[in-house]
């Protein structure tokens, strides 16, 4: 049976992602982190005060409640975050990049740009541009 173009698509931007997904967890290596845990500071590091709730975390880079606590684990154990107190309900804790975590999050920025370099050095600006406006619309 053919695929239809969508599912085609779907596919091609799963293998795609996957195959970006493991040169960059190689090459984040060297920083001790994984390019799921980059996703993670990277969204700290864009937050307000570099600060969000675990459940705003979650949904920002796609995992449920024990997976982003299971990913902030290990995170807090290295000093890349740290777990605050939310002041108005001590029940809603609140992650926060630490300062390593930062310095740690711009050396791994560098080489995140050269793998997304590296992955899109056979296609123009132009094209970039509009793969970029489809993925707006997909979203």
């Amino acid at each position: 049976m053919t695929l239809t173009a969508s599912l085609s698509l779907l596919t091609e931007l799963a293998t795609l992602s996957s195959s970006f997904i493991k040169h960059a967890d190689r090459k984040l290596s060297a920083h001790g982190i994984s390019f799921a845990e980059f996703m993670v500071m990277h969204h700290l590091r864009n937050a307000l005060d570099q600060t969000m709730s675990r459940t705003e975390l979650a949904d920002a880079v796609s995992l449920s409640a024990s997976g982003i606590t299971k990913k902030l684990n290990p995170m807090q154990r290295l000093h890349l975050v740290e777990k605050e107190i939310n002041q108005r309900d001590a029940r809603f804790s609140l992650v926060k990049l630490t300062p390593t975590g930062q310095e740690i999050y711009n050396d791994a920025l560098v080489t995140c740009m050269h793998c997304a370099d590296d992955l899109t050095a056979n296609i123009s600006a132009k094209q970039l541009t509009t793969v970029l406006e489809i993925f707006a619309k997909l979203k």
